[in-house]
């Protein structure tokens, strides 16, 4: 895919989840979310406007058993639709990484495109559930988006007592992060970011 348009849309259906996801990474921000879970919802929000991606999610799940199927599946498809949106990775930052306060919560967020998926995250919730968002899940939706957007993942929650708080700074985090690893370096232009050669 070229560099000058970063765009990509992906469906994925299972017998448990109906998900397409759109996203423009030369975006502005702009969200259009629809996944069934409110609070969910809330931090897909952050991703677009601190990552300054134009995101449309819209999943279909088994919310009446609960709502992992649904986030896990929603990070799987968000994943496939931002690594087929990136490319080739030529020109691309590669590395990118954030810290964000919210009150008395702070988090930090470092991704790598490396090509290598792995998750490293560091989180006690104060919290059980977030409304009707199990805690638990953010694990989940993480998971999913690193093994296929191909990403080295760390996100660690330094301080909070909120879970609500530690929650946003970790979806703020990741958005800006993303945003910073996606950006394309003009002294790169059409050179891939690894002394490999190829990522």
């Amino acid at each position: 895919m070229s560099n000058t348009q970063r765009i990509a849309e992906v469906s994925r259906n299972t017998k448990e989840t109906q998900i397409r996801v759109r996203v423009n990474l030369d975006g502005s921000g702009e969200a259009k979310l629809n996944t069934g879970i409110g609070f969910f919802d809330h931090m897909l929000d952050q991703i677009a406007r601190h990552g300054l991606i134009d995101l449309e999610i819209e999943a279909q799940g088994d919310l009446h058993i609960d709502g992992h199927h649904t986030v896990e599946d929603v990070g799987i498809t968000l994943g496939l639709a931002v690594a087929k949106a990136v490319g080739d990775k030529k020109g691309l930052a590669r590395y990118g990484h954030s810290y964000v306060p919210l009150d008395e919560a702070l988090s930090r967020v470092v991704i790598d495109f490396s090509g290598r998926p792995g998750l490293e995250m560091d989180v006690k919730f104060t919290s059980g559930s977030i409304g009707a968002f199990d805690t638990q899940l953010a694990y989940e939706f993480f998971q999913g988006f690193s093994n296929h957007a191909l990403v080295s993942l760390h996100i660690d929650n330094l301080k909070g007592h909120n879970a609500h708080h530690q929650c946003e700074t970790i979806f703020k985090a990741f958005g800006r992060a993303l945003r910073m690893a996606m950006t394309l370096d003009p002294r790169s232009a059409g050179v891939i970011p690894s002394t490999k050669g190829s990522l």
